[in-house]
């Protein structure tokens, strides 16, 4: 179950010492309650974000196809550096996730032509026990699973 809502109260069972959390909903979830009533629940409470839109999607690939064209690169690679200036860092377990790669020009051309993941290098370089340096990069989160505020972010690039 998923729902929009709100947080209304907050209390404290006096005998378990345990919070308790009241939600009101926005729509209705009454013909989910029987489902879960008296299970063992794993719950996730998080602020609500309105998913982009398919239209803001489709603005966004207009522009990048545009921008791709006037200059002279390819859609990935343009997709890849506008991810880089306005993107978002992805977070994996609570923590950004990071690789390592040679730090070289063609690993770094590679990189910018990928289309199943974003990564964003950082200053860090260290030399690998093979005598090759490698640069550290952040894992940057794909587009389509940004939400309005986060798109709007990146359109406004």
């Amino acid at each position: 179950m998923e729902s929009k809502g709100t947080l209304i109260d907050v209390s404290r069972d006096w005998k378990t010492g345990r919070l308790r959390l009241t939600f009101e909903f926005e729509s209705d979830v009454a013909a989910s309650i029987d489902e879960i009533k008296d299970k063992v629940l794993r719950i996730t409470v998080k602020q609500w974000r309105d998913k982009r839109s398919l239209d803001a999607n489709a603005y966004y690939w207009v522009l990048l196809s545009k921008l791709a064209e006037d200059r002279k690169i390819s859609k990935p690679r343009a997709h890849n550096t506008m991810l880089r200036d306005y993107g978002q860092v992805e977070i994996v377990g609570g923590s950004r996730y990071y690789v390592r790669i040679p730090d070289t020009d063609e690993a770094e051309n590679d990189v910018m032509e990928r289309e199943m993941f974003h990564l964003k290098p950082t200053s860090q370089v260290i030399e690998g026990t093979d005598g090759i340096n490698y640069r550290t990069y952040v894992m940057l989160k794909g587009s389509s699973r940004y939400d309005s505020a986060e798109m709007a972010h990146l359109l406004d690039g």
